[in-house]
């Protein structure tokens, strides 16, 4: 797995409405997360970039989206 803990992944899903998770469930959300998050953080860093920034901001973000 990546980056994004299964413990939080089971909170954002209890967050959600969820009372009981599985592990396969938080499991498989963080992995659709952390591909979504990789998408968002590509266009975000090409936003960066053609603005002539090494720095992604939260609006880089926020755009990206």
């Amino acid at each position: 797995m990546g980056n994004l803990s299964v413990a939080s992944v089971e909170r954002i899903i209890r967050a959600a409405g969820g009372s009981r998770v599985s592990r396969e469930a938080a499991e498989a959300l963080a992995v659709i997360l952390e591909q979504k998050g990789m998408e968002i953080a590509s266009k975000a860093a090409k936003l960066a970039r053609h603005a002539g920034r090494k720095t992604i901001t939260a609006d880089d973000i926020r755009l990206a989206q």
